[in-house]
């Protein structure tokens, strides 16, 4: 996702209709749907960015029916949004889609500078997150 700051990915859609997201549309909805339903409290936390920002881009998510507000599982006050069946289909979709992307650069690079790529990336996304202190939830717990 930190190669989608530089547009390549999302630049890539103004030349094709097969995406269905938009950038801070697909970056908000990835991690809610990792950490579960967020409040706006909990995004701005997450990403560093004020509450106004967030409401605009959530309010967008809302009405493209991609998230739903929800009252707080845990009985806090703030509601919560959850990435609704539609959202997470676009989200499926856009992800595969990028990864075809990314597969379709690489397409004649080795295994082995494949994967040394991969585990370069990791690391200089770790010490971003690290030096922003904003580490990102990993499903696979890498």
């Amino acid at each position: 996702m930190l190669l989608s700051r530089h547009g390549y990915l999302f630049g890539s859609r103004a030349r094709s209709d097969r995406w269905r997201l938009d950038r801070s549309a697909y970056i908000l909805l990835s991690r809610i749907q990792l950490d579960g339903p967020m409040s706006i409290g909990r995004l701005t936390e997450a990403f560093g960015l004020d509450a106004s920002t967030l409401n605009r881009q959530t309010a967008a998510m809302l009405r493209a029916g991609l998230v739903e507000r929800i009252p707080d599982p845990d009985g806090g006050i703030a509601r919560k949004f959850r990435v609704t069946e539609e959202g997470a289909k676009c989200l499926d979709e856009d992800r595969r889609l990028n990864v075809e992307v990314i597969g379709g650069l690489m397409a004649d690079w080795t295994e082995g500078e494949v994967a040394g790529f991969a585990a370069s990336l990791q690391r200089l996304n770790r010490a971003i997150e690290d030096l922003e202190g904003r580490p990102w939830p990993r499903p696979d717990g890498s």
